[in-house]
């Protein structure tokens, strides 16, 4: 279990957009690439057969897993992630929850 998914609201700790936020749109291994963050601007050639327009184009860029951490919307700064393990109807279940105050993400 990945301790950021896709969907997470996330703060970037290191680089050269350090201190925004955005949400993940995708995790690509050990990169992740988040909205609005990491943006640059790329030459495209025209191709008529996908109906791509020619042009510089603005597009998100991958950024390392480690050089962002999950936003906590309690203290709205970042925080660390833990694995816990919770027993409910004979079945054990995986949750992550934030290290600062104990709070399962996402419920």
């Amino acid at each position: 279990m990945n301790k950021i998914i896709k969907g997470d609201k996330v703060i970037v700790i290191a680089g050269k957009d350090k201190g925004k936020q955005g949400q993940v749109v995708r995790v690509v291994g050990d990169k992740i690439v988040v909205e609005g963050v990491n943006l640059v601007k790329r030459h495209q050639k025209p191709n008529l057969i996908r109906g791509v327009e020619g042009g510089v184009i603005t597009k998100e860029m991958p950024l390392a897993i480690s050089n962002v951490a999950i936003l906590n919307p309690e203290t709205n700064k970042a925080d660390r992630v833990g694995i816990k393990l919770i027993e409910g109807e004979g079945k054990v279940k995986r949750v992550r929850f934030f290290k600062s105050n104990g709070s399962i993400i996402g419920a």
